[in-house]
């Protein structure tokens, strides 16, 4: 009994030691790499750092934590943020937000609002913190224009990355969840006039894989964001009412962020999408008559007057619906 009883006090004794060296390295570890971050020029600031969860936690908490990033023109502030792990699963992380933060870009700043906002990250076990997969879900989200405008509000969303290591060490597979999607009402309003459609979205996700030129890790925030190379599109989709749009396809994109390739569209009930995007602005006015009778022959030789499959052609900077060119294309470079 007293030699079980000494290792009992041994293996108590072993880790609490464990534990606040840990727990010490975790707090100098972000106090460095705040350092590291001020030092390169950004705003890297926070009230109060804490790291608690004794005995099987290092939970560290940031009250009042700012980052900007003068390169990107990127920033985000909240009230407080956490970073939690096991002990004895230091390469598990559960970041929480706080129901209200701040988000800006160089055109605009935005109030992000949700009841429940949470990350579940796991790292590979490699000093580049490199990213195994991640799962970012949000409740009763809410994402508004600092300058009042109306928001965009999901009821549910849901975020998801894998790495995809046996096929390139940058190629990740994505997925994107939507639920209860309302769009802005000012957007609304401008593209459906009428009230014809429902105030919000019934479906709206997207699975796809992509190629990046560098994997996520440390680097992604310190440094420059990975850019995408290659994009297979396996299933997007969009259902509004009674309008539904889905796209499929393959996309290589250069190193400005120019994508080429096709994407094929299947569209129900097209008339009346082709009417939201001539309210929106997105088809302009001077082709929208002869793209509209270009569908038109499509879908009479498809033999259904309301549903199209239409591949557009991605290639010199624009999209093409056959020989006539309809867009800009985007260029996808991440900031």
């Amino acid at each position: 009994m007293r030699a079980l009883l000494s290792i009992i006090i041994l293996a108590s004794l072993g880790w609490s030691g464990y534990w606040f060296v840990g727990a010490g390295a975790t707090k100098f570890g972000f106090k460095t790499w705040f350092d590291a971050r001020r030092a390169e020029g950004w705003v890297a600031d926070y009230a109060d750092l804490a790291v608690r969860g004794f005995p099987n936690r290092f939970d560290a908490s940031f009250t009042k934590v700012a980052l900007a990033d003068p390169g990107t023109g990127l920033a985000w502030e909240a009230p407080f943020f956490q970073l939690l792990a096991l002990s004895y699963k230091p390469n598990h992380l559960i970041a929480v937000w706080p129901q209200q933060q701040l988000v800006a870009t160089p055109l605009e700043k935005y109030r992000v609002t949700s009841d429940d906002m949470r990350a579940s990250m796991v790292l590979e076990a490699s000093t580049d913190l490199t990213m195994n997969r991640a799962t970012l879900t949000a409740l009763a989200l809410t994402i508004a224009p600092d300058g009042g405008d109306a928001p965009l509000q999901i009821e549910g969303l849901t975020l998801a990355a894998e790495h995809v290591p046996a096929d390139a060490d940058a190629h990740y597979h994505l997925g994107l969840r939507a639920d209860g999607l309302a769009p802005p009402s000012t957007w609304a309003t401008r593209v459906d006039p009428n009230g014809t459609l429902p105030d919000k979205f019934t479906v709206v996700h997207a699975d796809l894989t992509v190629l990046f030129d560098r994997p996520w890790d440390h680097r992604a925030i310190e440094q420059a964001r990975p850019q995408p190379q290659q994009i297979r599109l396996r299933l997007a989709e969009a259902t509004w009412g009674q309008l539904s749009l889905q796209a499929a396809g393959e996309l290589v994109v250069d190193a400005a962020g120019q994508p080429t390739g096709t994407v094929t569209i299947k569209a129900r009930n097209w008339r009346e999408i082709l009417q939201l995007a001539r309210n929106s602005g997105t088809l302009p006015a001077r082709i929208s008559a002869p793209v509209e009778e270009g569908l038109k022959l499509l879908s009479r030789l498809a033999g259904n007057p309301k549903t199209l499959d239409i591949p557009l052609e991605f290639a010199s900077g624009r999209i093409w619906l056959g020989p006539v060119p309809i867009a800009p294309a985007p260029v996808l470079r991440l900031r």
